[in-house]
């Protein structure tokens, strides 16, 4: 097989193409919004050819966006192969805004794009340039499929296309020539031997763990102890059922807003824990008034969310996936900001103390031996039948700096998750540039009241801000004798302070 190239998909991306059905896709999505720099073409709107030229500049470096699926005869585990068919204009489109021609209208369209499936017979990736905005900015919905892409590569891909300065050039595109694929007679028999290999090669690196007898037991050791503690944190059983959690439909919805990052690290650094803890509590807060508002009551709901948790080396620039899965149930019964806060951060420092992300992530390899065929069914049966959690909620560190499409400026970027198959909403975060933008994705026919949603979550925010925010030390009142009418007085001055400490305005801001 040295004249032919392919390369097998991971256990865990080959699991994100199991999972899906008819309504469930799992693709990844981000909308970047930019000014318009000098991308204005000369009749007008934005000049889609020159993107395009761009793209294909610099597809060399992620060669993955210029393959397709293959299948192993028999065993049916995918594997990607270059495509001797690729054609840009294919994946880089355009569309044009027609109606409010502001981001009402991108939010629209972004849940249409969101709603179809990729074509699994062509590079699973789009790139859709969207101009016709009001005010001369554009922008760009990117669509990828989870099992080419984690969060963190995300981020490092928009290394490749955008830059920390502005600049014009853009680069002759290197010549491209698909490597031939392999047939199926050639695939099943070289999986085949790949298969036989394994159980030597897993011993092989049980024994590489440590130095020594000692070193390996005790690396063994903590191993199992982190994969215990992943199964007992909820993978076993079923979160409890919500107005959140029906059965899905194809149809999505999407909105957005943006909070200042200073402000959330306002909140971490008055009581301890991190930005995640944050993001974490806001959603408690949102989900604990959505839920009762739908007359649902949340004392004695165990409400669980899924945090993708990037175990990527800092020198790995592959694609695919290297996440592990933290379960973490949101305290939403109770009833304060603060109260909410602690918990989370609780429950985080727990979760990295047992190593929960590496047990997660060994168990997704004790299982890489299964064959794809199982593979497939269990995960469409487990889709039917499990809920081991409520929620998607991820949060991804970006640049803290501008950086630019060419010598257009990114504004702002709104990522997006897919929906499990029982799950109407999920959430992701991404920060740049001093902001923190969270992409709040919901099925259409299971979550009628998105705005609603969002009115809480901004809530939410809110009073965890205020109630984070250093008091003015209150100087004591001399004392002195008062009758009845004064004292009561007193009480009504107080309680109207508090009343306009609360009504303060928070600088955290809907876009």
């Amino acid at each position: 097989m040295t004249d032919t190239h392919y390369e097998r998909l991971s256990f865990l991306d080959s699991t994100f193409l199991a999972m899906e059905d008819r309504n469930a896709h799992f693709h990844v999505a981000g909308v970047m919004i930019f000014g318009s720099g000098g991308l204005r073409a000369p009749q007008g709107g934005v000049d889609v050819d020159r993107i395009k030229r761009h793209v294909q500049s610099k597809l060399h470096l992620i060669p993955r966006y210029r393959q397709v699926l293959n299948w192993v005869p028999l065993e049916h585990h995918p594997v990607w192969v270059d495509d001797e068919f690729f054609d840009i204009d294919f994946h880089v489109r355009r569309a044009t805004l027609t109606e409010e021609r502001d981001e009402t209208d991108l939010k629209r369209l972004t849940g249409k794009i969101f709603s179809q499936k990729l074509d699994r017979f062509r590079p699973l990736w789009e790139m859709w340039v969207v101009d016709g905005f009001a005010d001369g900015r554009f922008a760009i919905i990117a669509k990828v499929h989870h099992c080419m892409i984690d969060g963190m590569a995300g981020v490092d891909l928009l290394k490749v296309l955008l830059s920390p300065v502005p600049v014009e050039k853009i680069d002759p595109p290197q010549p491209y020539e698909a490597r031939p694929a392999p047939s199926g007679l050639e695939l099943l028999t070289d999986e085949t031997r790949r298969r036989m290999r394994s159980p030597f090669t897993a011993l092989k690196s049980i024994r590489d763990l440590g130095e020594g007898v000692a070193g390996v037991a005790a690396e063994l050791e903590m191993r199992l102890r982190a994969m215990g503690r992943a199964l007992g944190s909820g993978w076993l059983h079923n979160a409890s059922a919500t107005p959140l959690n029906r059965r899905i439909g194809p149809n999505r919805k999407f909105e957005w807003m943006r909070v200042d990052l200073d402000e959330v690290k306002s909140v971490k650094n008055t009581w301890g824990g991190t930005v995640n803890d944050v993001i974490l509590a806001t959603t408690a807060g949102a989900v604990r008034k959505y839920l009762l508002s739908h007359d649902t009551p949340v004392d004695n709901l165990e409400f669980r969310i899924m945090a993708p948790v990037s175990v990527r080396a800092d020198d790995d620039t592959s694609l695919g996936n290297q996440v592990a899965m933290w379960l973490a149930d949101l305290p939403i019964s109770s009833k304060t900001p603060r109260a909410r806060f602690k918990k989370v951060a609780r429950s985080t420092a727990e979760l990295k103390e047992t190593n929960q992300a590496l047990g997660a992530s060994l168990l997704v390899q004790a299982t890489s031996w299964t064959p794809s065929t199982i593979l497939t069914m269990a995960m469409r049966l487990a889709g039917t039948s499990l809920r081991p959690f409520n929620m998607t909620v991820t949060n991804v560190p970006g640049p803290q700096i501008p950086i630019y499409l060419l010598d257009a400026e990114l504004e702002v970027q709104y990522p997006m998750v897919p929906l499990w198959t029982n799950h109407g909403l999920s959430i992701a975060l991404f920060s740049y540039n001093g902001d923190v933008a969270w992409g709040v994705v919901v099925d259409s026919d299971t979550v009628h009241d998105l705005n609603r949603f969002m009115d809480y979550l901004d809530e939410s925010f809110r009073e965890l801000v205020h109630a984070a925010r250093p008091r003015p030390a209150r100087k004591k009142a001399a004392k002195k004798k008062s009758n009845g009418r004064s004292s009561a007085n007193g009480r009504a001055r107080r309680t109207s302070s508090k009343t306009r400490a609360a009504n303060r305005p928070i600088s955290g801001k809907k876009a």
